[in-house]
Order: C-alpha cells, then structure tokens, then sequence
C-alpha cells in the first residue's frame, strides 16, 4: 500500500475517529483499487473517471453486489477529496461520477407470531440457555446491531431507568430503551448466570460472557441466532433480521419513523424509510394485543 492510502488511512483513524473495523474495510478497497490501476500501469494520481468507470465494471464482472460497489466506489469518493483537500492531486476524478444504483430490496422480517415462537423456547436453567434467551431478546426488543450487543459493558446496562448505553456506527453513543421482557432476560441473565461466567483470571466489563469468561464474539452470537432459528424452519438466521422485525413491528404499532430512527442510531431518515413498506392499518392496541412481548 502506498503513501497517499496510508495517510488516508490515518486521517480516518486520528481526524474522523473511525472504528478500526471500518478502517480495515478502507484499506481492503483501496489496496483492491490500487492494485486493479498496477496492472494498468496507472499511478493513483493520474487516474481519471473512465479509469474509475472501469473499475467498477471490474468490480461488477467479478460477482460482487451492486451494494458492495456502491460502498466501494464511496469509499474511493471520499479518498479522492481527502487527496485534493491535502493538495496530493489537483483534480477529484470521482466528483462528477454517478453511484450505482442498488434494486430496492425488502429486508428479512420475521412476523410477530414468529418472533413469539422463537423467544418462547423452553429455557432449562444452564448458564447457557439463560445468557442466549437475554440475547436474543435484546437484539429484538431494543433492535440492537451485532457489535452494539458484544460492545455492551455492565456500565452501560440501566435496567430500573429502563435504557441501554450503545455506542453505535462511527462510535456515535445512543439510548436504547428496555423493558418487558428483553428487561426481564437481561436481568435473569445479569443476575443468575454471568456471575457463574466471570473468569477471576479474565475480569471483563463485558455484558455478554463465554463459557471461558471473556467477551462474546460477533460470530459466537451469529451461530446462536442461526440454531434459534432452526425452531422456525429458517436456516442461517440473521440477528439483522431481528433488528428488522424490531423496527418493522414497531411502525406497525403506530411508532413514529424519526423515533424508530433515533433508537436504530441512524444518521439519514431515509435509512428507516426502507421500513414504511408495511401495512400500517393495525392500530396500536391490536399490536399490543397480538404482541405481548411488548410489556410484562
């Protein structure tokens, strides 16, 4: 990787305090685009937007989503005007060029019946079960996002308040509120299991614990999503689509969409608009009354 990457690179880290998870996306597409400008003998500087146009077309022919382009050629966007700011190259090549445009795509939701039968699975009383069912009740009842959940601390758990502290997308802190039964698995989990989990020789502020004591992976919660939903016949269940249900249900139950978006933690409304697909004729007292997950 070369010069001007890396100081793009470090600009994200220091200046715009990206997580380092985004960061090594960025440099997974800029070591990707630099090397497709080497087999043409193009130095970064002198690339042009036919040069970018065509790698795009690269990027397309190679089987990757219009969604992973689109986020490819952003990441490029915002390279290219950090290089001119710094004075690096005189002209942005990408300004006058077009995202590509991503087919509307529904996302997974599960109905709320659904979602009854997957958080009624009998718990047995193992530390196991305990800690699983406050997970899965979480990720739904407060439509957390995999890393939120593995990033809680203890000090971010205000159970009497009625609200998780979750540090979201671009290390952005929001309130998430909890309640009825997500509430309830969290403190059964909080209070009967982990301190069975916590490790002397590992202490960890972590929520979410392993067997082993230490933190919980985004892969471990991954697998235990996937095998919650062999329940309902679904293979390879998202814990995303638990998110997606939360909002959806949410606007069915006569939610506002600027709320449902301040507790999702995105930054555009026209991330949560994607949910105004459904039917919105129920009104809030069928949806309390088909969803009792909602309140003890």
């Amino acid at each position: 990787m070369g010069y001007l990457e890396e100081e793009y690179l470090s600009h994200l880290r220091i200046e715009r305090g990206c997580s380092p998870r985004t960061v090594e996306a960025y440099a997974r597409d800029l070591e990707d685009y630099g090397t497709f400008l080497a087999q043409r003998s193009i130095e970064i500087e002198d690339a042009t937007r036919d040069d970018i146009s065509a790698y795009e077309a690269v990027l397309l022919s190679r089987g990757f989503a219009t969604s992973s382009v689109k986020r490819k050629i952003a990441a490029l966007k915002g390279f290219y005007k950090f290089l001119v700011r710094e004075d690096y190259v005189k002209s942005n090549p990408t300004l006058a060029l077009p995202l590509p445009k991503i087919p509307e795509k529904l996302p997974d939701v599960l109905s709320i019946d659904q979602v009854n039968v997957l958080l009624s699975q009998e718990i047995d009383g193992t530390l196991r079960s305990l800690r699983d069912r406050a997970i899965l009740e979480v990720l739904y009842g407060c439509g957390l996002r995999v890393g939120e959940l593995t990033n809680l601390d203890l000090g971010d758990v205000f159970l009497d308040e009625g609200y998780l502290r979750v540090l979201g997308k671009g290390r952005k802190e929001r309130i998430a509120p909890i309640s009825g039964t997500a509430a309830q698995a969290l403190e059964a989990y909080l209070t009967q299991a982990r301190p069975h989990l916590q490790s002397g020789k590992k202490a960890t502020a972590a929520v979410f614990l392993n067997a082993r004591g230490g933190r919980l992976t985004r892969q471990s919660v991954h697998s235990l999503v996937s095998r919650a939903g062999l329940v309902l016949g679904i293979e390879n269940l998202h814990p995303h689509t638990l998110r997606h249900s939360f909002a959806t249900h949410m606007l069915e139950g006569g939610a506002d969409l600027r709320v449902i978006q301040e507790i999702l933690g995105h930054s555009d409304i026209s991330t949560t608009q994607i949910y105004t697909h459904v039917d919105r004729s129920h009104i809030k007292s069928e949806y309390l009354a088909a969803h009792p997950r909602a309140r003890l």
